[in-house]
């Protein structure tokens, strides 16, 4: 280049992922680059960087960034972790559209290389680069890519865009044949400048992109990942994403059982619920995902009908499908007699359905059968069919029966899947034969099911729903714990429902409120520094007369030198925890449960980001096994579920004014009483950052 193009940033990746000129600085790497970029079939520039080298996979190289012709569109830099700062900064005041940084050693490997990390960023200028520790990007639909290794997947016209942080995840993934079409594939490295947020930003300016699926092992910045999936939705594009990391929120020490009841994947889980990304576990869950989403896109429900010539195989996928959250369509008598009438008396109109082989290799009798279930209502049908080995088997018969399931869905319009339960048994061309005429090849019953409960979480979300308060995340370790009374009277102030009663710091005292408040009551050891009063026999309950409070008020004394005097809250029909705790990425969620002393044992738990909507806490309350005992179990009485919410709405009213201070809030019990009678904050413990104009 014989001018030097002044500094600038660039907001854009389209440049980097889409180029036309390729810079390839480096020895090994770039040369293994460059073939590569030649059997994807690039069609533009590459321009190789060497210092010495003449040559580089048999191109002309240039010894340094300025002699290049021009400003390159992307760059691949394959040095050293030290080398690639100059490179990069050679690039960025160039005018490169962007880069891949190859090197490790950066923020991965200890504080030194974060060092490094941030003096690369610093280089770029602002320029896009992905990195470092990042092997780069494959664009299937342009064949383009900066990519130093070899990499499976064919040129697509439209297809799925997949963004990982994991370089070999990722070439993983693109080895796979499971015809599922590919039409980017991102990796991330170490994130230095450019996360999954950008990442799908750049690939939603592409509309050939037909769904976006998510490697993660952190989120990042949750608020530009909120915007990212906003705008996916907005453009119909589905998202999915495969979290990994499911241990415990946080190192520190928590005192209220709520931080223990939610572990870090809870609250990632409800993140991604509000922000609407559906969740799977695995990594060939996330390709059968992609593809349904691709094939069909989101699903309306996750009603499913199944067909199989085998009762085994009709056993399997019912017994599977309760687990993947998928429920099997019931069908109507209406129904029942369509199908029927297009088999064999002796074959059982079910759901799921052994058709049996009467009609094999009958492609019209076939495609009667699934049709008939096909118009049954389910939001996919499935047709079971593992194809025989090709090297020593005929598969010309189930072929028929695949063909029969397009003609089915030719007919019918409604979405079909053939389902393989062995990936080995859907060969690579039968299935990419199948996905042309619509039908979705699955590969295994497990991966299956999860893919059409993904499918139908995308169409959930599809509607949109309350953004997040997305919350700062930090500990605030310098929050005080409250006393249980303020804890109470901070609360009420917000409609949160309390016993009647008062604090004493004498015998006398506790038996005067207590005639004041009348009995049964309740006296507590009370202080901020006894967080867990049951555990050490900080409560006596039920207490009645005058005797058994002096008696409980002069033992409790001696732990705390005051003690808390509340009427005793009688009539409860379930008691359930409702707690605030603070993630150190999300900052604050709301956990409800089956409360007591046996919260942490029962795991009864949902977990949601604040603010939640009246009709998001109802859904959740409503999940809860405790459920049962509030609606009246076994002709129990049923309990004042209306009460519970609006304690929920006010409990979460606090934590929303108190975001910037509260670190942990649990109201455990609340008492839920019978309908008509309230539900009471029991105990609580609170504890906040210490906040100008409070004592």
């Amino acid at each position: 280049m014989n001018a030097v193009t002044p500094p600038r940033a660039q907001a854009s990746l389209a440049r980097l992922l889409r180029p036309r000129t390729l810079a390839v600085v480096g020895g090994h790497a770039a040369a293994v680059l460059v073939r590569q970029a030649e059997k994807i079939g690039f069609a533009g520039e590459i321009w190789p960087v060497h210092p010495r080298h003449k040559e580089v996979a048999g191109r002309r190289a240039f010894a340094r960034v300025a002699d290049l012709p021009a400003a390159p569109d992307a760059a691949f830099i394959g040095v050293n972790r030290v080398a690639s700062i100059d490179v990069v900064a050679e690039l960025a005041q160039a005018g490169c559209g962007g880069a891949v940084a190859y090197a490790s050693g950066y923020a991965e490997a200890g504080e030194a290389g974060r060092a490094l990390q941030d003096e690369l960023v610093a280089a770029s200028l602002g320029m896009p680069v992905f990195g470092p520790n990042c092997y780069g990007f494959i664009n299937y639909l342009d064949r383009a890519l900066v990519w130093p290794d070899q990499f499976g997947g064919k040129t697509v016209a439209r297809g799925v865009a997949i963004i990982t942080q994991s370089g070999n995840i990722g070439l993983n993934m693109t080895m796979q044949r499971r015809a599922l079409p590919i039409g980017y594939l991102i990796t991330l490295g170490n994130q230095a400048s450019l996360g999954h947020a950008a990442a799908m930003q750049a690939v939603l300016d592409d509309p050939r992109v037909t769904a976006i699926g998510l490697h993660m092992e952190g989120l990042g910045d949750p608020r530009a990942l909120a915007e990212a999936v906003a705008r996916a939705h907005a453009q119909g594009v589905p998202v999915v994403a495969l979290k990994t990391g499911r241990s415990a929120a946080g190192a520190a020490i928590a005192l209220s059982h709520t931080a223990s009841l939610a572990s870090g994947d809870a609250v990632v889980a409800a993140f991604f619920a509000r922000i609407g990304v559906a969740r799977v576990e695995s990594v060939p869950a996330l390709l059968e995902t992609l593809k349904l989403l691709h094939g069909q896109g989101a699903l309306p429900g996750r009603r499913i009908a199944s067909l199989s010539c085998s009762g085994g195989e009709a056993a399997l996928i019912a017994d599977c499908a309760g687990d993947a959250g998928v429920r099997f369509v019931e069908l109507t008598a209406a129904s029942r007699a369509e199908i029927a009438a297009t088999v064999p008396a002796v074959v059982s109109v079910t759901n799921p359905m052994d058709y049996q082989t009467f009609a094999w290799r009958d492609r019209p009798a076939m495609a009667a059968i699934f049709g008939a279930m096909m118009r049954a209502g389910a939001d996919m049908t499935l047709l079971i069919l593992d194809f025989p080995r090709g090297d020593t088997c005929d598969p010309a018969d189930w072929a028929v029966a695949a063909a029969a399931l397009a003609d089915a869905q030719d007919a019918t319009g409604q979405p079909a899947g053939l389902l393989a339960t062995l990936p080995e048994a859907l060969p690579e061309d039968v299935a990419e034969g199948l996905a042309a005429r619509g039908i979705v090849p699955l590969f295994g019953m497990g991966e299956a099911l999860a893919a059409i409960a993904a499918a139908a979480d995308c169409g959930e979300f599809a509607g949109g729903g309350e953004a997040p308060l997305l919350l700062g995340g930090d500990r605030l370790a310098d929050a005080e714990t409250a006393a249980e009374w303020e804890g109470k009277r901070r609360l009420a102030r917000f409609g949160v429902v309390v016993p009647e009663g008062g604090r004493a710091a004498s015998v006398d005292g506790a038996g005067e409120i207590a005639r004041r408040i009348g009995y049964p009551v309740v006296v507590k050891a009370s202080g901020a520094a006894l967080a867990h009063k049951s555990e050490v026999g900080g409560v006596a309950l039920n207490l009645c007369n005058d005797a058994a409070v002096g008696v409980a008020a002069a033992r409790l004394l001696a732990l705390t030198g005051e003690v808390l005097v509340e009427r005793m809250v009688t009539g409860a029909v379930a008691e359930l925890i409702v707690g605030v705790a603070r993630d150190p990425v999300l900052g604050l969620y709301l956990v409800l449960g089956s409360g007591g002393v046996l919260a942490e044992l029962v795991g009864d738990t949902a977990t949601l980001m604040l603010p939640a909507g009246r009709d998001e806490v109802a859904a959740a309350l409503d999940g809860l096994r405790v459920a049962r005992l509030m609606a009246g179990f076994r002709g129990g009485v049923v309990g004042d579920r209306a009460a519970a919410i609006e304690a929920v709405m006010a409990i979460q009213a606090f934590a929303v004014a108190h975001d910037g201070v509260l670190a942990e809030l649990d109201v455990n019990p609340l008492m839920v009483r019978g309908a008509g009678m309230g539900a009471v904050a029991a105990d609580v413990l609170l504890r906040m950052v210490r906040e100008v104009g409070h004592g």
